[in-house]
């Protein structure tokens, strides 16, 4: 699947908004895709997993043991990818702000993990997971992503994967351009601004 087969996928979903949004980050955008909207539909999902799944290296692929994904956007993206690789599926969460592994999931010490996002921004909740990850014992060797929206500048920490490179502008809210200010900011996500 190439680039142009994947966001007709977003497309079709009426995932890929266009307005001023205002990101997880606290960063202010002209677009936003809705990786939500792109996962309800299983097919589209597995279409997409699968897609990821051939870019990761082989020799990655077979050392691959879980998928961990952060909760909640990365959650339906983690099960799809473990699937596509046959692994089981987890997913940290912040119950008291801070990730960590609950719900009876564990990991053997250095497992090796691959870190599931549906979009990376900042890098700055990846991070996050990783940390919550190793904490838990596992060994983080690869991140992956079904956007990458960081205009490359995403550091993982880890060799890190997307499906697609989205670069769109992203701007501090003190320096949204005139034309944006124009437009109400909504917040499409589903966690708090920075």
């Amino acid at each position: 699947m190439n680039e142009d087969e994947v966001l007709a996928e977003f497309r079709a979903a009426d995932a890929l908004l266009e307005g001023h949004f205002i990101l997880s980050s606290g960063l202010r955008s002209p677009r936003y895709l809705q990786c939500a909207r792109v996962l309800m539909d299983p097919q589209r999902a597995a279409r997409l997993a699968k897609a990821l799944t051939d870019r990761l290296p082989a020799a990655l692929r077979a050392r691959i043991t879980a998928v961990v994904s952060p909760a909640m956007g990365g959650v339906i993206a983690g099960h799809e990818i473990a699937r596509a690789l046959g692994v089981e599926a987890m997913f940290v969460e912040r119950p008291s702000g801070t990730f960590e592994l609950r719900r009876g999931f564990r990991l053997a010490p250095g497992q090796e993990v691959l870190m599931m996002e549906d979009v990376v921004t900042t890098g700055l909740s990846s991070r996050e997971a990783i940390r919550a990850i190793e904490a838990a014992g596992g060994q983080v060797i690869a991140g992956a992503a079904l956007v990458d929206r960081s205009n490359g500048t995403a550091d993982l920490g880890v060799p890190f994967f997307p499906l697609i490179r989205l670069d769109v502008p992203t701007y501090e809210v003190d320096a949204v351009p005139p034309e944006l200010a124009a437009i109400p900011a909504i917040k499409p996500g589903s966690r708090a601004t920075a």
